[in-house]
């Protein structure tokens, strides 16, 4: 079963995408093969490979795999047969073959993409590569090759705004939402899957007021709710959708962070847990996961407070079963490993991981 908004594949491979580019990527197979970690390392020019224990939820580094420039978010086909590294500082994309017993990747291929790809996503085909570009305030889809190749002269552009963060469609695949920071604006389109072919819905965009900037999103697996948390509002927002129309209509708006927290905070990356019953933030100042229970019958969530984490938590991902969460602390080189409990959302650290400069 793949789940978009956590470009997670509960049946392969699971792995985490960060908006600003310092990404972890986890994977999971399953039992037959093994399961597997990966994590960009922007001051390193690098992919690191970390096996997990299904189990325990244990990582013992593996290998690595060196890149041009600083890698940033990365993603699969549904099919966990290729992974997709955005090379930020390079303007590139490249595509690997992944080994499903392994976990090492071989290149296939880099393409041009534009300044600054920030985010990456395939659609629910694995037909087409969907991308972001912060500074381009752009975005991109591209066709997926047979071999996991990307070409250049097949991408489909499209100009929105400044500081496009992240690209994602809804569990019916015919909804694609992109979230900007710079517009305080959520861009809203139709997808034809048969195409790849984006059309603006209308309104074209949900535009919420200045200073909360809407990052990255997320689609609940069953229900027509969408969830994005706002970088400079410290605040998750939860809105009702329409396939029908490709709108979103917000329901609610609730902090990240506690309300005797008065220095610096911005937010990161947002993930629901694949049951759709918890949602998650990342809290880049308060350096905390924000954590929410969501209300199966209303789409509304209820804040359960907030777990301390590594300084800087730009990235973090739940692995496949719901089991397990890792956190990267882009600030202190390390990885934070937590205990998810299933009845609660609540989260409970159990290691925590040397990983490399600017995970």
């Amino acid at each position: 079963r793949y789940d978009s908004n956590m470009k997670v594949v509960t049946m392969n491979r699971v792995f985490l995408s960060s908006v600003v580019g310092f990404v972890i990527c986890l994977s999971a197979i399953p039992s037959r093969a093994a399961s597997f970690v990966y994590v960009s390392l922007a001051g390193e020019a690098a992919i690191s490979i970390w096996q997990m224990d299904e189990k325990t939820g244990e990582l013992t580094h593996r290998t690595r795999v060196e890149v041009e420039g600083e890698p940033g978010c990365l993603t699969t086909d549904p099919q966990q047969r290729f992974m997709f590294a955005a090379l930020r500082t390079a303007g590139k994309i490249a595509s690997y073959r992944i080994d499903p017993t392994t976990g090492g990747l071989s290149l296939i291929g880099v393409i041009s993409a534009d300044a600054d790809p920030a985010y990456l996503a395939t659609d629910h085909s694995g037909r087409y590569l969907m991308s972001a570009y912060y500074f381009a305030g752009r975005v991109a889809v591209h066709p997926i090759g047979e071999d996991g190749s990307l070409e250049e002269a097949t991408g489909r552009w499209t100009d929105t705004d400044d500081k496009a963060h992240a690209i994602d469609a809804d569990p019916s695949n015919r909804l694609v939402l992109v979230p900007h920071t710079g517009p305080n604006a959520v861009f809203q389109f139709r997808f034809d899957a048969s195409s790849g072919q984006l059309t603006p819905s209308h309104p074209d965009r949900l535009q919420l007021t200045s200073n909360t900037g809407p990052r990255h999103l997320a689609f609940h697996p069953r229900r027509p709710w969408a969830f994005f948390d706002n970088e400079q509002g410290s605040a998750v927002t939860a809105c009702r959708y329409s396939v029908r129309k490709g709108i979103l209509t917000p329901l609610q708006t609730l902090p990240t962070i506690p309300e005797d927290f008065t220095a610096g905070n911005s937010c990161a990356h947002l993930e629901l847990h694949p049951s759709g019953s918890f949602l998650y933030a990342a809290n880049r100042g308060h350096d905390s996961i924000a954590m929410f229970q969501v209300n199966q019958l209303t789409g509304k969530i209820r804040s359960i407070g907030q777990v301390s984490t590594e300084k800087t938590p730009r990235s973090f991902n739940i692995e496949p079963s719901g089991r397990f969460l890792f956190a990267a602390g882009q600030g202190s080189a390390k990885l934070a490993a937590y205990r998810i409990d299933l009845l609660t959302g609540e989260l409970d650290r159990t290691a925590t991981y040397d990983v490399g400069e600017r995970p």
